[in-house]
């Protein structure tokens, strides 16, 4: 907050700009004021964070003292104080940790816990924590005798996109919840968005408009579709939502949100972004509402595509919008001041007139702020990367300057690889959070820049003009890429910038509980490839087993179809030998499991890519023999990947689908939740006989069973296609193909077959095995172990 007031108040120009710099600054200093007004007793914040203590460490609850603490003593900024308890005492508390909340207090714990005992904590599904190098009761280490403290450079640290609600946390029940609140309070997370639950209120708001039920089940997207039906990009796809559904996450939203209170969490509510039912339109034929065009359908279809806008400038719009502030206001109590809206996200306006932008944002914000009279817009700039061609910096001001200065809050939401921060003018002067997206559907590719994560919010936050307000991570999808996502969260309390290398050895140590010289070594090699990818692409995995490319090669003119490599390989597979040769180290370790298993995968898919090409190659040089060899060497990558991820139980299909099961409260809705988490994952949307969903594989997983499941039949019938046509000197039949591989599909997403839900096999041992025979440059015939008793042997070819 020290760049604002050091550098807006030098900015005086005139009398007309005097209020503009100062209101900001004041505006955002006034926001914390009230949201910490909001924040539970100190009595309650305490017993929030030993409760995460408890969970976390349950028989470490006395060695540790909590103690909320005002955040005057930090000018108003928000700390930690790590300190010894005084007396010392054998079975009474060791470490004293003082926080102006509890977020705070959590954060304190896990610094010391990662710093003086060495422990780790991440996502249950990579690898979970590892607390074995915690001393025992009575012998945790000391910290200086003037005690540690910790303050934040910037209030925020944000969490979650409007998409991950979708792709993680759909099928999620309290127990799930609770660990990742959990999660978010040990990594200093305090502005979470709070998606859950809305349709509910959206139910009870319409139904006030005069809209049925039966009118909303053609409105909201099914479970796992929600989060594009709420942004007005689809409508009924999946649906529609029983009652059962709505009330069983109404009350879901209720726990996750007197969680977030009690940990002095702001939590982030949705508001009115103009998407509405068709039955308005008949309701208030008067009202400016407008059918938007398609958006990913394959065929246009009018039962889920093309869904309607009320325009923001109509009075309805501010009816509506204050009335839904108004019922979460009524549901949940006054828990908030800042509301999401995204009413422009991949929908562009009708004109670049900036009189008009303006008068829309001034509406959108008008229905907030009639609901909540504090309210605060945050809004993500996605828009501004996404829609660049339209949102040129006439328009970017005229939509930033559309309500008061400090009334709306920015997310930048690509600012590891596309800042828009740089060339905006620091977003005209609007309050910004610099954000890492780094995942796209929730896809599992290892991935990062962790260069760009160390220093680029540094950066921003020490650039002349400064407008940076937080840090987060604005991820499509979690679980995956641990390392990204524990140094991301270390940047909001990091005031200065990070040596990468050695941050990494201290990670590594904590993540195995151990120093092992080859694995350090590994994550060095790690660093300079896989973690580090500069080249500015977004890293949306298509890998060709996961995202096969739907293509007929036999067209000349067309280029081979190129899988995103920003890497050497052949370094890659050295960090990998040097992994495995560690493997006696940490037997028992499922942190390194994970990532033996994450890093196996990672190299076998990226060497698929290449089958796939030379087997494309074969097939336009007419050569059967080779192309049998390619495209069966493709086909076996895919077996032996899928034995690698069955030995690990964080990349199972099964899972993931009886999640979705479990919530069903009838056969109905047992069979519609199947359908939409089996859906998600492939096909995506809609598509006809022959031409697939264009979003197909968008969410693609590199799960075992869905690569036995679907993606190795889909390539299968591909090369017998492919080799058909070489065999008979006929033209290669794509549109048949296509025919034969949707109809699979379809099929498959309407299957109820049962996959593993437990690990089978070690993940050790198959992992060996698979280096033996993919990259050993003393290759044996054959590979053969034990997977649950029965004997499993990998052809070498």
């Amino acid at each position: 907050m020290s760049n604002f007031n050091s550098k807006f108040l030098i900015l005086i120009l005139t009398a007309t700009l005097l209020p503009i710099a100062l209101s900001e600054p004041e505006a955002i200093n006034d926001l914390l004021k009230r949201l910490d007004s909001k924040r539970p007793s100190s009595s309650v914040q305490e017993a929030a964070a030993k409760a995460v203590l408890k969970r976390l460490l349950p028989g470490y609850v006395s060695s540790f003292k909590f103690k909320i603490v005002s955040n005057d003593v930090c000018g108003g900024k928000s700390y930690f104080l790590i300190s010894n308890y005084s007396p010392l005492s054998k079975s009474g508390p060791e470490i004293v940790i003082k926080g102006s909340t509890a977020v705070e207090i959590a954060s304190g714990l896990y610094w010391y816990l990662k710093y003086w005992c060495g422990a780790h904590v991440s996502w249950d599904k990579t690898g979970g924590i590892q607390i074995d190098s915690i001393p025992k009761p009575g012998s945790l280490p000391l910290v200086k005798a003037e005690g540690v403290m910790i303050q934040r450079p910037v209030p925020w640290n944000y969490y979650q996109n409007v998409v991950t609600s979708s792709y993680s946390y759909v099928w999620w029940d309290w127990e799930r919840w609770e660990k990742e609140i959990d999660w978010m309070a040990l990594h200093g997370i305090n502005l979470p968005l709070a998606f859950t639950g809305q349709e509910a209120i959206w139910q009870k708001v319409f139904m006030d408009f005069n809209i049925s039920k039966e009118d909303l089940n053609d409105f909201f997207g099914g479970p796992a579709f929600l989060a594009w039906a709420r942004m007005g990009n689809l409508h009924g796809w999946g649906g529609p939502l029983s009652q059962n559904w709505l009330d069983q996450q109404l009350a879901l939203q209720k726990l996750i949100l007197s969680r977030m209170l009690e940990l002095g969490m702001t939590p982030v509510l949705p508001s009115f972004s103009g998407n509405v039912p068709a039955a308005l339109k008949k309701i208030f034929p008067s009202a400016n509402i407008t059918r938007l065009g398609s958006w990913n359908s394959v065929d246009d279809n009018l039962r889920w595509c093309c869904t309607y806008l009320l325009n923001p400038s109509d009075p309805l719009f501010v009816e509506i919008g204050e009335a839904f502030v108004r019922r979460q206001v009524k549901e949940y109590g006054d828990v908030t001041d800042i509301y999401s809206c995204d009413t422009f996200n991949e929908n562009t306006p009708p004109t670049n007139d900036t009189t008009y932008i303006s008068s829309l944002g001034a509406s959108v914000y008008k229905a907030m702020s009639k609901g909540d009279k504090d309210a605060v817009w945050l809004m993500q700039g996605w828009l501004f990367y996404s829609d660049s061609a339209f949102w040129k910096p006439l328009q970017m001001e005229a939509l930033l300057h559309s309500v008061p200065f400090g009334k709306m809050i920015v997310l930048d939401l690509f600012a590891e690889a596309k800042p828009i921060w740089k060339n905006s003018s620091q977003f005209y002067g609007t309050p910004y959070v610099w954000c890492m997206l780094h995942n796209f559907g929730g896809n599992i590719e290892m991935y990062g820049i962790l260069d760009a994560i160390s220093s680029g919010p540094v950066d921003a936050r020490t650039s002349e003009n400064s407008t940076m307000v937080g840090v987060g991570m604005c991820m499509e999808g979690i679980e995956h890429n641990p390392v990204v996502y524990e140094l991301m969260s270390e940047m909001a309390f990091r005031s200065e910038k990070l040596q990468v290398l050695e941050w990494l050895k201290s990670y590594s140590r904590r993540r195995y509980g151990k120093a092992i010289h080859q694995v350090e070594a590994a994550w060095e090699i790690l660093y300079h490839t896989v973690y580090n990818c500069t080249d500015g692409i977004a890293d949306h995995n298509i890998d060709f087993i996961v995202k096969f490319p739907d293509w007929d090669p036999s067209n000349t003119s067309s280029a081979l179809p190129q899988a995103h490599l920003w890497y050497s390989t052949r370094k890659v597979i050295n960090a990998f030998q040097l992994f495995l040769e560690a493997g006696n180290n940490l037997a028992g370790s499922l942190t390194y499991r994970y990532d033996l298993v994450d890093l196996t995968r990672q190299v076998l898919s990226k060497l698929a890519n290449q089958v796939y090409l030379d087997a494309m190659t074969a097939f336009r040089q007419k050569d059967v023999k080779a192309l049998n060899l390619h495209s069966q060497k493709f086909i076996q990558l895919i077996k032996d990947i899928d034995v690698l991820l069955a030995s690990d139980d964080n990349f199972l299909l099964g899972t993931w689908l009886k999640s979705a099961n479990k919530l069903a409260k009838n056969s109905q809705e047992l069979r519609q939740y199947e359908w939409n988490a089996r859906t998600q994952v492939t096909m995506w949307f809609d598509n006809t006989k022959t031409q697939q969903s264009s979003l197909h594989d968008y969410a693609n997983k590199f799960w075992s069973g869905l690569l036995e499941g679907y993606y190795l039949p889909r390539a299968s019938s591909y090369f017998q296609y492919l080799l058909k046509s070489l065999q008979e000197n006929e033209s290669f039949k794509l549109k048949e193909w296509r025919r034969e591989w949707i109809s699979f599909s379809n099929q498959w997403q309407a299957g109820i077959e049962l996959y593993p839900l437990k690990a089978k096999g070690d993940a050790l041992t198959i992992s060996k095995a698979l280096y033996e025979k993919y990259f050993c440059k003393r290759k044996q015939n054959k590979c053969d172990f034990q997977i649950g008793g029965k004997r499993v042997l990998l052809v070498c070819t």
